[in-house]
């Protein structure tokens, strides 16, 4: 395996340092892939894995302002590697997050729920009752996705592979707020007609998986909309009918959360806005961690295999 877990001395804190210690950290696809080498960010080598987590401040240098002991804390970006017990980290690579949301939700904070607060808000200006197709929609963008859409009034068409347990899912999406859930096969069905007697055929569509699913998604789009692809899943392009482009001026977008912080650096206000709107969704409770099954760090094998088997409904978190 690429993994052993080994104890490190903690480095010396520096007058800009911080000491923290990690309680929780997710296993997402991204962590997988940067560790296979597809991904477009690789640290240098040995490294710890993970990028995303929560943690709580023991200590900090004599120059930090912002952070005391106590407080929790999450990445401020990509390739902290949250894999760990403890860590000491640049004031500047760390967000303070309210202590008095769920440990999961902060836990899984950082990436998939500020990925979908983006695609929601960037791409096309959504007003109550417009809808919104997503494919992948049982991953964790794809939970948040469901849930921020509908604390803002806007419908979800969610698509999913067809799987054993599907009525379960199903039961699953539609108690987070989904208004639909499909199989990637009832997208080329008539019975799609239906669903758009009750909600507007959606302005926006949502792409993680990319493939045959993802050009079907796009027949349901209204003219002048906008696909953003920000995941490919299923390791396949994304096709489209020239007739798509032409008679329809539907646009095709990406994202990358990454590349928004990197965008954002100085833009602190943008950051802590997203920040303040996710916590305040937490807090009211329309805003949950994805169904997560937490694993003890010494177990982290049996995680790493678990999160790369097909139809895993279930996010790993390592407790540290």
């Amino acid at each position: 395996s690429l993994f052993r877990l080994k104890h490190l001395e903690v480095p010396k804190l520096g007058d800009c340092d911080v000491h923290v210690r990690m309680l929780a950290a997710p296993i997402n696809p991204a962590d997988i892939n940067m560790i296979q080498g597809t991904y477009p960010l690789q640290s240098p080598l040995p490294a710890v894995g993970g990028n995303e987590g929560v943690g709580q401040v023991l200590e900090v240098g004599r120059c930090v302002t912002a952070l005391k002991p106590g407080d929790w804390v999450i990445p401020a970006d990509a390739g902290l590697g949250t894999w760990r017990t403890r860590g000491v980290f640049p004031e500047d690579a760390l967000l303070k997050v309210p202590s008095d949301i769920p440990l999961l939700c902060a836990a899984t904070l950082s990436v998939n729920p500020c990925t979908a607060f983006r695609v929601l808000a960037d791409f096309e200006s959504l007003a109550p009752g417009d809808s919104v197709i997503q494919n992948g929609a049982n991953s964790g963008v794809g939970q948040a996705v469901i849930q921020i859409a509908r604390a803002s009034g806007i419908k979800t068409i969610n698509v999913v592979r067809d799987r054993p347990d599907l009525p379960k899912l199903v039961e699953r999406l539609m108690a987070l707020g989904a208004d639909h859930v499909i199989t990637e096969e009832m997208l080329r069905k008539p019975e799609m007609k239906d669903i758009f007697k009750s909600i507007p055929r959606p302005r926006l569509a949502l792409n993680c998986v990319g493939g045959k699913s993802t050009t079907e998604m796009l027949r349901h789009l209204q003219p002048k909309g906008t696909m953003v692809t920000y995941g490919g899943m299923a390791k396949q392009p994304v096709m489209v009918p020239v007739s798509a482009f032409i008679f329809r001026d539907l646009r095709l977008r990406g994202f990358w959360m990454t590349q928004w912080r990197k965008d954002h650096a100085q833009d602190q206000e943008s950051v802590a806005a997203m920040m303040d709107a996710l916590c305040q969704l937490i807090r009211r409770g329309q805003l949950t961690a994805p169904a997560c099954t937490e694993v003890p760090l010494q177990d982290y094998s049996t995680a790493l295999d678990t999160s790369m088997k097909p139809f895993v409904s279930s996010k790993q978190i390592l407790l540290l």
